[in-house]
């Protein structure tokens, strides 16, 4: 994530800030510019070109900042959630802002990469938005079907995630690696079409297996011994729309690390300046998370990128960055 400054102090600001904490200045994130900008005490900017943006009305709610060109209105970033929790539900209200702040980074980036997406509004058949459900008084299972991403908003309670980090065994579980294992389904859907498919299959396999029996395989048997040579993860394993998706999400976990690196002056290379994926992983992204993991252990604390990249994995984690690129 980049880093961005104030309009009004020019003091440093990340992309978290609502507020100046140097000036107190108010801010809201202007989405057609990728900025942070100033507004005033009513919550508005006037851009440029004489137009008056608004923050979003989510702001108490899940502290949005995003601006929208209606006042009084959800920004594009909260119009994609298409179920929230009741108004009579504090547990799930309180868990809210960490799921919605991970879904607006995930669009940031998204963004950035040139990866398009139709929101369901536009497509109320297959278009993106989420399902961000409490379960305090029912089972949420996370998931995706048809362009409807579910989220169980107890994952951004640390203890409950640490909890079920434990029980399934697994390195690595943040909200916002759900989110982008979620909407790397959906991406799936979208963009891997006519030869795409065919590459797909090759690296990933028959897409067409049946689901349902690979899930009761996977939890009865486990994954095969020698599936790190292979996959990114056990959960990879799975079936092959598993294996797209984990892949996918480590796409965004290694660009969105390494250009936060680059942003905070630990790298100067242009992470673009790579026509392929791979050479961007084995040159930058290698080096950079064995130091960030010894940092890690410094601090007494777990890897920060506990995986290994062989390259059966890499040539996967290049055919999916190329679909930005198509």
């Amino acid at each position: 994530m980049r880093v961005f400054s104030c309009g009004t102090c020019d003091n440093r600001l990340f992309f978290e800030n609502s507020v100046c904490v140097t000036c107190g200045s108010a801010l809201g994130y202007w989405r057609e510019r990728g900025e942070i900008v100033v507004v005033d005490d009513a919550g508005r900017f006037v851009d440029p070109e004489g137009f008056i943006w608004h923050v979003c009305v989510n702001l108490n709610l899940s502290g949005c900042t995003w601006l929208t060109r209606i006042e009084g209105s959800a920004c594009e970033a909260c119009a994609l959630t298409r179920v929230r929790p009741a108004d009579d539900d504090p547990v799930g209200l309180a868990q809210l802002p960490v799921a919605e702040s991970a879904k607006r980074h995930l669009l940031v980036e998204l963004d950035r990469l040139g990866l398009s997406y139709v929101p369901r509004a536009a497509d109320p058949v297959g278009g993106l938005c989420f399902d961000m459900l409490s379960s305090v008084g029912e089972n949420v299972v996370i998931g995706h079907a048809d362009g409807v991403i579910t989220i169980d908003l107890a994952e951004g309670d640390d203890a409950h995630r640490a909890k079920v980090q434990s029980e399934m065994a697994e390195p690595y579980r943040t909200m916002l690696g759900h989110l982008r294992h979620e909407v790397g389904h959906y991406m799936q859907s979208l963009h891997v079409t006519g030869e795409t498919l065919e590459r797909a299959r090759e690296l990933f396999g028959d897409e067409t297996v049946s689901y349902a029996d690979a899930i009761d395989r996977h939890y009865a048997e486990g994954p095969p011994e020698d599936w790190a040579e292979r996959h990114i993860s056990t959960y990879a394993t799975m079936h092959p729309f598993e294996d797209f998706a984990e892949t996918f999400a480590h796409v965004l976990h290694i660009h969105d690390t390494v250009d936060t690196a680059r942003w905070n002056g630990l790298l100067t290379v242009d992470p673009e300046a790579f026509s392929l994926f791979g050479d961007l992983v084995t040159g930058v992204w290698m080096p950079l998370s064995t130091a960030l993991n010894q940092i890690n252990r410094s601090m007494g604390s777990d890897d920060l990128y506990p995986f290994v990249i062989p390259p059966p994995v890499l040539a996967k984690l290049d055919f999916v960055d190329s679909l930005r690129r198509r």
